[in-house]
């Protein structure tokens, strides 16, 4: 029973740990009409969340044409996604309702 006990609970811990690393992920804030900050790093072959807030008075919202992404962000608000995993790369996003706006999400 002893045995059996412990692989259920190695076994839980073998599955557990993945989704606890992918509930650190990342935050990125509109501060200004700019993404703060404006290149994020994460790692590639990985499902990473991202946090977005948006600390403008206006809405905002966060699109992304290369990783299938559009939420949009009301001020002093934030939304929660979750990406990946991508291959190694760069991956623009941007602020639709302020174009001029943009970022990279960079996969190592």
């Amino acid at each position: 029973m002893y045995r059996l006990l412990l692989a259920l609970t190695i076994l839980t811990a073998i599955i557990a740990a993945p989704a606890m690393a992918e509930d650190s992920g990342v935050t990125i804030t509109i501060k200004d009409h700019r993404f703060v900050p404006d290149m994020v790093e994460i790692p590639a072959g990985t499902k990473v969340k991202i946090v977005v807030r948006n600390e403008d008075t206006t809405t905002s919202e966060f699109e992304s044409v290369a990783f299938h992404r559009e939420k949009v962000v009301q001020p002093g608000s934030e939304i929660t996604l979750f990406v990946g995993p991508l291959d190694p790369g760069s991956y623009e996003f941007f602020d639709d309702f302020h174009p001029e706006t943009r970022g990279h999400l960079v996969a190592k």
